[in-house]
């Protein structure tokens, strides 16, 4: 019996299963246990707060670290971030300079990073799509923590989650997060709130909760009845009266995957419309930083 090659559309497809089940290995599972941090990134993370702390930079800590004290979850980071408005970015980069750390801002929409070594932190304004965007109230909000030995703050849980809305994409989606927050505060959330910062964008709301209520369908109490009804609503009514102008705006979800709708298919880009409009928000402190600190702007 003749045994014919693999085709190339064979071996391809035993490489992605080889690439996906390695990669799938590499994935932490969720776990209440903590996972040591190396000393050099421990070190790290309290100088900087303690700077921050003392030189009275509004922030507020979010990521793994916000995760943990609203759901007892631990996830490995490689990073420590810290939300904080545009308007105290400069100033705190400034600082961190001085304090010896190297900072860029690698995205004037979002974000910087203030390194040393090998490890760093994130410094983020909001939002990659520029939807999302970090303002006075999400600092004043925060919530007292101690973390690696430290007084510091974190992010309200409503603030936790609206940060998680848009962090869709196919190589990392956040939907799990939001569900946990949800089910760990068992639904004890200023829901007002989350509406508020969801504005327009209420869907991306709705499919997070949707998504909630499937993985814990005996706890949709969680959610206030008052809340499902009302995105219920406006859906029903969305889907009774579409918006024929109503514009496309998949590149806010993911701009690769829907990268086809705009560079094939001649749909507008809203997400190069989001992101100009931020940018405009944020000239001056991309400026007052170029001058303070004599370093360009790099966008990833």
């Amino acid at each position: 019996m003749q045994v014919l090659p693999p085709t190339n559309r064979q071996l391809g497809r035993a490489i992605q299963r080889v690439v996906t089940e390695e990669t799938a290995k590499s994935l932490p599972s969720t776990t209440s246990v903590p996972e040591p941090l190396p000393e050099e990134q421990r070190r790290l993370f309290r100088e900087l707060l303690k700077l921050a702390n003392e030189q009275q930079i509004p922030y507020a800590v979010s990521g793994a670290f916000a995760l943990q004290q609203h759901t007892g979850i631990w996830r490995f980071t490689k990073d420590l971030d810290l939300f904080l408005t545009a308007e105290h970015l400069p100033c705190a980069l400034s600082l961190l300079e001085k304090a010896g750390f190297g900072c860029e801002i690698c995205d004037p929409v979002w974000l910087a990073k203030a390194r040393r070594g090998e490890f760093f932190v994130d410094l983020i304004t909001g939002m990659s799509n520029g939807v999302i965007v970090v303002d006075d109230s999400w600092i004043a909000r925060s919530q007292p923590a101690t973390l690696l030995g430290i007084a510091t703050r974190v992010l309200a849980p409503e603030e936790l989650i609206a940060s998680k809305l848009f962090v869709t994409r196919r190589e990392r989606f956040d939907g799990a997060d939001i569900a946990h927050i949800v089910f760990a505060l068992r639904g004890q959330l200023d829901w007002q709130r989350i509406l508020d910062i969801a504005g327009e964008h209420w869907e991306m709301l709705f499919w997070a909760l949707v998504l909630f209520h499937y993985v814990y369908p005996a706890h949709a109490n969680y959610v206030p009845s008052l809340i499902w009804s009302d995105l219920l609503q406006r859906f029903q009514d969305a889907i009774s009266h579409p918006d024929p102008a109503a514009p496309f705006r998949g590149s806010l979800i993911d701009e690769k995957m829907f990268a086809i709708d705009v560079n094939e298919w001649g749909l507008h880009d809203v997400l190069e419309t989001q992101r100009s409009l931020r940018l405009r928000g944020n000239a001056d402190f991309a400026e007052a930083f170029k001058r303070s600190a004599g370093t360009e702007l790099r966008k990833l």
